[in-house]
């Protein structure tokens, strides 16, 4: 898959996650998962832009004698999502486009 398609897909799908309840970076990787691959490696810094951009806000609580950072999202973070939603119906009409333009030179 190309490396800047997965990255839009995987921010979405971050805010997905986030959107269902407030998490934090090893289960949110547990949950992205379960349908894209994702390290930590690429978890935190996604997360990072994310909260740069206004799309998810923080806080920490303990856990186990430990603070745990928990991300939230914010009302932008879900504009975001339905942005995607809109998006996506273009997505559609340009892979219908492809695969019938495609089909003809197969």
């Amino acid at each position: 898959m190309d490396i800047q398609i997965k990255k839009g897909l995987l921010d979405v799908c971050v805010l997905a996650v986030i959107n269902k309840k407030d998490s934090y970076g090893y289960q949110i990787i547990k949950d992205v998962s379960i349908c894209i691959e994702i390290s930590e490696s690429t978890l935190y810094p996604i997360l990072k832009r994310l909260e740069a951009g206004g799309c998810l806000s923080t806080y920490s609580m303990e856990h186990n004698g430990r603070l745990r950072k928990y991300y939230r999202i914010t009302a932008l973070g879900k504009h975001r999502i339905n942005d995607f939603f809109a998006e996506w119906s273009e997505l559609e009409r340009i892979n219908k486009f492809i695969m019938q333009e495609g089909n003809q030179s197969l």
